[in-house]
């Protein structure tokens, strides 16, 4: 019986070492990449970095491509002596840098290892050949050719983005796919579509000699891995209008929004000032230069600013009173120079009274909207105001106001809309009626939306009560777009409603400067375009100068929502900016009567009037 026992302990470890003997055999003679790992110290990983994916406008131009740059690497374990100031000269860098830098390498020899880093990028092509020429006279140093970004058009930093080298952040949260010196798309579009632009790195595998020598290539090159360039992305985005939006926005602060209504795609989205497209290939070089700006270009106003949006949410505020039945398009309010309410008044310019609801539109009158919102939070079907502030908060927000649209665009702001719990937290509850918020009737108070919000309004308005989600990249074959995208959006209000103050909109448009209507200055002959001006109050200077319009009126191709900080009236500096991008667009050139409207806002700066403290 011990003899038993005896026999199959000795049979099992038989068994077990032959086990293991065939495993490691696999693993040493048959299975290469067990022994590449292994081998790290006596080979060398040349990485080959991909192409990255060029970036489309809608109509097929390119808006960001690739061009060859030059890089400086090191390998800090197989530099030996060498001539500092020869090397300086070369590179035309201070003896006081490259000492730096290696001094730092010696430092972190440990973690470094074998691998090379980057000690310069972006050399000019004559350097990099000079340096070329006599590279076998500076051990472990050597160039390297990659592809850096290139933009044909002047389409705004803020919206094709930046990449950059890639931080210690980037590399913890994506170990497997980022490595120290790897670029990554930091901002804008390059970011929100970095998983396709990248593509996948290569490498080619080299082995040493017992010095530490580049000796041949691994298996003549068999175990090599070949670079995959990145997918091409295509943009909603109109290279020539997103031009002409910058050129309208030169020298003012603000931001240009316009969408396709009929698809939620986004034509131009400008931000100004914005970051110049000649500093984004380099951005490490300017970075310092653009954050330290006291207009902060790097800042997105057009989704990352909350605005009070002024007049224009007038048309909000309507559509919910109609859809409460405490409004009519017949229904007539007085206006004498503004709202009275106890000893108090809301302003309001000079115009014929009592007007109706389109005219209340054409005219903009905050008289008319004081009485709307107060009959809306006032309204007997509710058991306090707080309920019927509650309801009004939801109609507001299924416009898409208060929360974040979903747009494709990083860094989206969300906005706010005010509710009863806020207004209770303010006041104490049931200590605030419909009078201490009158003035979120014409789009102040506590709203506070982005440009993107706007034309998003203006899309909801062209459309007569639905919108599609803005997004600015396009469905491809080999690049698929969330399904959102292509789903209708409905507000709360039934569609019937919206015909009328669309009619409200055409008349501010197109009435004439005789017909009191606010947006004369915006008419294009042929194009019936509908708009909406706003004056939002600005605590630091001038108000600030809003427009949203669509064109044309039926089967509407464009809808634009201009915001210019400063910029006073809503005719003032908003009306024409939009409306000659409107005109752009649909027509392909301004037409003659309106240059001299042109040349104005191309040559108009407002900078002086924004406060950079």
């Amino acid at each position: 019986m011990k003899l038993d026992r005896t026999n199959k302990i000795r049979a099992g470890l038989l068994i077990a070492a032959l086990i293991l003997v065939s495993r490691l055999f696999v693993i040493q003679i048959v299975d290469d990449k067990y022994k590449i790992d292994a081998s790290n110290n006596s080979m060398v990983h040349a990485v080959i970095y991909p192409t990255r994916g060029i970036i489309y406008d809608r109509n097929g131009k390119i808006l960001v491509g690739n061009k060859v740059a030059y890089d400086m690497l090191v390998t800090p374990k197989e530099v030996g002596e060498f001539d500092t100031l020869a090397l300086c000269e070369i590179l035309e860098i201070t003896p006081e840098f490259l000492r730096e830098k290696m001094d730092g390498y010696y430092r972190d020899r440990r973690k470094i290892g074998y691998r090379s880093v980057t000690m310069l990028t972006h050399l000019p092509p004559e350097i990099f050949m000079k340096f070329a020429e006599v590279s076998y006279k500076f051990p472990g140093f050597r160039g390297q050719a990659r592809n850096i970004r290139d933009y044909p058009y002047n389409a705004g930093g803020n919206l094709l983005g930046y990449i950059s080298e890639v931080s210690a952040d980037d590399i913890r949260r994506h170990p497997e796919t980022y490595k120290a010196g790897d670029y990554i798309g930091k901002t804008g579009i390059e970011a929100t579509c970095e998983e396709y632009l990248k593509g996948e790195k290569g490498y080619q595998i080299y082995l040493r000699d017992s010095r530490n020598r580049i000796e041949s290539r691994y298996k003549d090159g068999e175990m090599d891995k070949e670079a995959i360039p990145g997918k091409d992305i295509v943009t909603t985005i109109d290279a020539e209008l997103q031009h002409y939006g910058q050129e309208l926005m030169q020298n003012k602060v603000g931001s240009l929004v316009a969408i396709e209504p009929s698809t939620g795609e986004i034509l131009t989205l400008v931000s100004s000032p914005g970051i110049d497209v000649e500093m984004l290939a380099d951005i490490g070089k300017y970075y310092r230069q653009i954050a330290s700006d006291p207009y902060k270009p790097m800042f997105n106003r057009a989704v990352q600013s909350a605005y009070p949006p002024g007049s224009v949410f007038k048309l909000v505020n309507g559509l919910i009173g109609l859809q409460e039945g405490v409004l009519t398009p017949d229904t007539h309010y007085p206006c004498s120079m503004g709202y009275h309410f106890g000893r108090s008044k809301l302003g309001c310019h000079a115009h014929r009274s009592p007007i109706d609801l389109q005219e209340s539109i054409m005219m903009s009158c905050n008289a008319y909207y004081c009485y709307v919102l107060r009959n809306i939070l006032e309204n007997e079907k509710y058991s306090s105001i707080a309920e019927a502030m509650d309801t009004w908060n939801r109609y507001v927000k299924s416009f898409g106001f208060g929360r974040k649209l979903g747009s494709d665009f990083p860094s989206e702001l969300g906005g706010t809309i005010p509710d009863s719990r806020y207004y209770d937290s303010v006041y104490g509850k049931g200590r605030w009626k419909a009078t201490t918020v009158i003035s979120l009737s014409i789009g102040q108070g506590e709203i506070g939306c982005t440009p993107l919000h706007l034309a998003n309004l203006c899309a909801t308005m062209a459309n007569r009560g639905y919108y599609y989600i803005p997004h600015l990249i396009r469905g491809t074959d080999e690049v698929s777009i969330d399904p959102k995208y292509y789903r209708k959006q409905y507000t709360l209000v039934d569609t019937a409603y919206f015909p009328v103050m669309v009619e409200g909109m055409y008349r501010a448009v197109n009435s004439g400067y005789s017909s009191g209507g606010t947006a004369t200055v915006a008419a294009v002959e042929g194009l019936d375009i509908c708009g909406k001006t706003g004056t939002a109050q600005n605590p630091l200077g001038d108000d600030n100068s809003v427009f949203i319009c669509f064109a044309p009126k039926d089967d509407p191709k464009i809808a634009v929502a201009a915001y210019v900080e400063h910029g006073s009236f809503g005719a003032r500096w908003a009306a024409p900016i939009a409306s000659l991008l409107v005109e752009k667009y649909l027509n392909g050139e301004i037409s003659e009567s309106r240059r001299p409207l042109e040349t104005r806002v191309l040559e108009g700066n407002l900078l002086d009037k924004v406060n950079t403290r």
